[in-house]
């Protein structure tokens, strides 16, 4: 059993994306294996999962290199032909390279994620129930210290400027590893707190797909 503290988190956003490789098949197993012709992949390389499948799209998954042409996008659990329809998952990775730390974090604070319910009320009962149905869009805020001569702050506003998109990754204390995909947003304007407070910038990333996580 693990647990883990925020004191020592590091994020790091990369908008580094290799050529698109192409998917050919995707197995409904946990992990999932698809086949890409050539995919170059090593273990542990995180790719930027395009695919049918909804629930997988838009999501950064650390892969296990089985052979030249195979393999596995680690934690997706595509059993369910429910969810993750037979053969309907085919699409593209790309590999995310060129991590670049995001300076001066002062704090950090996950938006979105909690649980969706839907209510039913039949006409016969006094009493509803609630069902889950889902999870809300979800994403990460931050505050970081207004430094602009800070390099990689002017290249995160560039990035803002065009809307441009950004894998995020956060490196837990204990060697936990979680990936999202999204809009990088940096303010340009400084925000004054009290005389005893740095001066801040807001920089969040809104999450097109999920959040996966890995352990140590």
């Amino acid at each position: 059993m693990a647990y883990y503290f925020p004191a020592g988190t590091k994020y790091f956003y990369s908008n580094t994306l290799a050529s698109a490789k192409t998917i050919t098949a995707v197995t409904n197993a946990s992990p999932a294996v698809a086949t890409s012709v050539s995919h170059g992949y090593t273990d542990l390389d995180p790719v930027l999962f395009a695919s049918g499948w909804q629930d997988a799209n838009a999501t950064v998954f650390e892969v296990d290199q089985l052979t030249a042409d195979t393999f596995s996008l680690l934690n997706l659990n595509a059993t369910d032909t429910n969810v993750y329809a037979s053969g309907s998952g085919t699409g593209t990775t790309q590999k995310v390279s060129t991590w670049v730390e995001i300076p001066q974090i002062l704090t950090a604070t996950a938006n979105g994620g909690g649980i969706k319910y839907g209510t039913i009320d039949p006409l016969a009962s006094r009493q509803a129930t609630k069902q889950p149905i889902g999870f809300e869009a979800v994403g990460v805020d931050m505050k970081i210290g207004y430094d602009p001569a800070n390099a990689v702050i002017q290249s995160m506003q560039a990035i803002t400027r065009v809307f441009g998109k950004v894998a995020l990754k956060l490196v837990l204390p204990g060697g936990g590893r979680v990936y999202g995909y999204g809009n990088l947003a940096c303010s340009e304007f400084p925000e004054f707190g009290s005389k005893d407070s740095p001066i801040q910038l807001s920089v969040g990333v809104g999450f097109d797909g999920r959040a996966i996580s890995y352990g140590a």
